[in-house]
């Protein structure tokens, strides 16, 4: 079986990995963008402006349509960097209204503005799983999220010791394992991660592939 790298910026595919690159969406790309391979597209939060969120949308409408488009996004919250926190809730409510509309699950960006993503998940009351990419916060936070209905996906943070989001992956059955920009390869992810469960890598990824699977993904 395969390994699924649920959220990974690398272009190429590697045999035995079924990957899902992340896209930000801009105008310059929009014809050149993949019509086969899996692939998430959205508007991320250091890039997005909100000058020009009528045009990305529309360009993300048609984008978001086809079928190799697997999840919108990557898109969320930064306080760090992109525009003002205000201005980066109304870019995401477009595409979680997009979402909503195409039944797609949302890839998501959150720096120091989980209390804004809650309250916006619970104002829409949103429909479409949520999934926070590459968590590597505390397990307080984690536990939060999850209490909120959010899906968490995984990167190179739990080969860390006693990180929060190891020790946060120890108590969970059901996420999600990815590479994102990092140069640690998914198999040793999947290595780590199967190691805080005390099982082994062919059982992870046969019960991550059927949550993929649950998400009408495949």
């Amino acid at each position: 079986m395969d390994f699924l790298d649920l959220h990974t910026h690398k272009a190429t595919q590697q045999n035995g990995i079924r990957s899902i690159q992340s896209l930000s969406l801009t105008s310059d790309i929009f014809l050149a963008m993949p019509k086969t391979k899996p692939i998430a597209v959205g508007l991320h939060p250091w890039y997005a402006t909100l000058d020009q969120l009528e045009l990305q949308m529309k360009y993300l409408n048609v984008v978001a349509n086809q079928p190799n488009v697997k999840l919108i996004g990557e898109c969320g919250l930064d306080k760090l960097k992109g525009e003002q926190i205000e201005n980066q809730i109304i870019i995401l409510e477009a595409q979680i209204k997009l979402a909503e509309k195409l039944k797609k699950p949302l890839i998501l960006h959150c720096v120091k503005a989980f209390s804004e993503l809650i309250e916006v998940k619970d104002r829409l009351k949103v429909t479409v799983p949520m999934i926070i990419h590459g968590f590597n916060k505390n397990e307080e936070l984690g536990r939060q999220l999850l209490d909120k209905g959010f899906l968490i996906s995984f990167g190179a943070a739990i080969l860390k010791e006693n990180s929060g989001s190891a020790k946060l992956l120890q108590q969970m059955d059901n996420f999600f394992l990815e590479t994102d920009d990092s140069e640690t390869p998914v198999d040793k992810i999947y290595l780590g991660a199967a190691n805080l469960k005390n099982r082994n890598v062919d059982e992870l990824k046969s019960r991550i592939f059927a949550d993929w699977k649950k998400l009408d993904l495949i």
